[in-house]
């Protein structure tokens, strides 16, 4: 364990050590203090629709079985069986009523229980107290507006609580109408040798980087260009509990330009505004991050994703187009080509920042590189708590406010013992 994390991280002068992104008893201690403890996303249950639906997924890097009983019923465990620790279910997603281990052929229901054990009177003699060996549920399991969410720690706060005011802005994203929204396609999955905490950052308040990085792309006009306008309004803002979210001004039109979803974003303007209030009159959600790694997109592409850790310098990416369930068909399939012609493994903004982010962990890599801190101190002293908003917000709408209060957050938890004073 890090003796002292919090050395590493000096918020108050915007100032990060860049060991962080690089050691590996750092990153353990990532994997025992955040991703065994926090909240995570799992699956949308449009995913999982019917009795029987199931989908695999991780929590940090425990592979976890999400699916629906019998009787409609979610629920979710480790994906390994009980006996010698094999994964137990090898498919992505699907329909079974039970699930068979391939070593042994241990058998388990779809609500977690044991349902067979080969041999079991003859080689156990009828002794094996099957009860006992049932699959290994998540501490605390629930939904938030169709987002299945789960945490291994059975003394983590609520999942409303641990969002806290990052709930609205998530239906900002999740909830404009009737209905919420669906997966439209499938998961796109792909792998990036970089540290998993750059792209959550990314999401969650870097908007400095786009008029460079995706200077080329934005000129194809394929993404509007609003990241380029001198008159884009906006702010990042951060809502608590190391969440953080990028806004435009109200009146910035983020949405892919193709005329039939202008069109569409146009009509339903007043049922959104309606629906999530006079905060909508102030800020435009386009981008965030849920702490610690589930972030969403709803700009030029409609995307969520997870960012999977899978070692200091490697990070799988989870990745799903999304639309309104409401919204008509000929919209949902033109928002799914719009966000992959720019996020994901073959997107054209994706591609740059896997390049940069990739770039920014192999140098941590370096003796002397790694002695040097990361500069985060862009607006710093230039936020201020917008008691409407229910976030601390920067007077600016470039800034590194949030990826201070992220590795703040960070900070903390890796630091915290028990969830109280956090």
């Amino acid at each position: 364990m890090v003796a002292d994390v919090s050395s590493l991280v000096d918020g108050e002068r915007g100032l990060v050590s860049r060991r962080i992104f690089i050691e590996q008893d750092i990153y353990q201690q990532e994997l025992e203090q955040i991703f065994a403890r926090c909240w995570l996303f799992l699956c949308h249950e449009s995913q999982i629709p019917k009795p029987g639906d199931f989908f695999s997924t991780y929590m940090g890097e425990d592979p976890v079985l999400v699916m629906r009983d019998t009787g409609g019923k979610i629920n979710a465990f480790l994906n390994i069986c009980r006996h010698r620790g094999n994964r137990l279910c090898r498919a992505d997603s699907g329909n079974a009523s039970s699930f068979s281990c391939a070593y042994h052929g241990w058998t388990y229901g779809n609500d977690g229980h044991l349902m067979a054990v080969p041999n079991e009177r003859d080689a156990y003699y009828g002794e094996l107290d099957q009860s006992q060996w049932n699959l290994v549920p998540v501490a605390q399991l629930d939904n938030y507006k169709g987002l299945i969410f789960a945490t291994f720690d059975p003394d983590a706060p609520s999942l409303l609580d641990y969002l806290g005011e990052m709930a609205w802005y998530l239906d900002c994203f999740f909830d404009r109408r009737e209905g919420g929204i669906e997966v439209v396609g499938g998961v796109q999955k792909w792998t990036i040798p970089a540290n998993w905490k750059l792209p959550a950052e990314n999401f969650a308040g870097d908007a400095y980087h786009t008029a460079w990085s995706h200077l080329s792309a934005i000129k194809t006009g394929f993404a509007g260009d609003f990241r380029v306008k001198a008159s884009t309004q906006g702010a990042v803002l951060s809502p608590g509990n190391g969440h953080c979210i990028i806004a435009l001004g109200p009146e910035d039109v983020a949405a892919p330009p193709e005329p039939d979803i202008l069109e569409y974003e146009k009509q339903v303007r007043a049922e959104v505004e309606q629906r999530l209030g006079k905060r909508t009159s102030r800020v435009n959600p386009i981008v965030g991050t849920m702490f610690p790694n589930f972030s969403m997109l709803r700009a030029a592409s409609y995307t969520f994703r997870v960012w999977h850790p899978k070692g200091p310098e490697k990070t799988e990416v989870w990745a799903w187009v999304f639309a309104d369930k409401a919204a008509p068909d000929h919209i949902k399939q033109q928002l799914r080509l719009a966000s992959i012609r720019g996020f994901g493994p073959s997107g054209t903004f994706e591609q740059d920042d896997m390049d940069n982010w990739q770039e920014c962990t192999q140098t941590c890599r370096g003796v002397v590189s790694r002695k040097f801190e990361l500069n985060m101190q862009m607006g710093l002293g230039h936020e201020s708590y917008d008691e409407e908003l229910k976030a601390w917000t920067s007077d600016f709408r470039l800034s590194e406010a949030n990826h201070r209060r992220f590795y703040g957050r960070w900070a903390q938890v890796m630091g915290a013992d028990t969830w109280q004073g956090l």
